[in-house]
């Protein structure tokens, strides 16, 4: 049976993205930082391997990989999800906030790619790292987060370029908005109202769909596909620059 791991599997996308791989015949670690939440994720869900881990933290990250190589037949994808959505202003941004964000978004992409690159190696398997429409187009609120998501798709890259020889494939995932309970909570009718209007779609997305395309690509389906950026945002970008509303 096939091993993955998923961060930020508690919630959200991560387990949209978990389930799909269970209904797909997977076996999935599940990693997350708020043990609460990772346990009632959990529960009921057959082939699961809930694993408490905040990804920023090297020694914390090297212990998962420790325990998923010493109980998993293989390592056959590594998803990372796990991710700060910190918005505020320039002015704002003080370097505490900036690190906040850096650590989980970027940092967290790293130290768990390093830590499972051999596993992942030896299966010839395949890394899908999430980032998001703010990394592919700027807007304010997202000097930290916008910044953090455009890294995280130029490692994809170097992780492609580099892992290629050894059958490794690495894509990026940037969804667009997603009606997610925070988004729909955060979001004011003006801005759900612009995103509306300014993507082509006319809707925002859904977590099963942003599943789809991650788990497309950790399949034999995308075996050559690699070093990719794909936006699942309903033609967002194609838009270019939005809106007062969403600035």
């Amino acid at each position: 049976m096939k091993t993955v791991i998923v961060t930020g599997a508690a919630r959200g996308i991560g387990l949209a993205t978990t389930k799909q791989f269970l209904d797909q015949g997977w076996r999935v670690v599940m990693v997350d930082r708020d043990e609460p939440a990772l346990e009632q994720a959990a529960l009921g869900l057959v082939g699961v391997d809930p694993v408490v881990c905040d990804v920023s933290q090297p020694d914390q990250v090297a212990q998962m990989a420790a325990h998923v190589m010493a109980t998993s037949e293989s390592v056959d994808a590594l998803v990372n999800n796990a991710g700060v959505a910190d918005f505020g202003p320039i002015a704002e941004t003080d370097f505490a906030r900036w690190r906040t964000v850096m650590e989980t978004n970027l940092d967290g992409v790293f130290l768990t790619s390093q830590a499972l690159r051999e596993g992942l190696c030896a299966a010839r398997g395949a890394i899908v790292n999430i980032a998001s429409i703010s990394g592919l187009r700027a807007s304010t609120l997202r000097v930290a987060y916008g910044t953090s998501k455009a890294a995280v798709k130029h490692l994809t890259q170097q992780q492609a370029a580099e892992l290629g020889e050894f059958g490794v494939r690495a894509n990026c995932v940037c969804p667009g908005p997603v009606a997610t309970k925070l988004a729909m909570a955060v979001h004011s009718p003006a801005i759900i109202a612009a995103y509306h209007d300014a993507i082509p779609l006319n809707r925002y997305g859904t977590e099963d769909e942003i599943a789809s395309m991650i788990t497309f690509l950790c399949s034999e389906k995308a075996s050559y596909v690699t070093g990719q950026i794909i936006a699942v945002d309903g033609g967002f970008e194609s838009t270019g620059i939005g809106l007062p509303d969403l600035r």
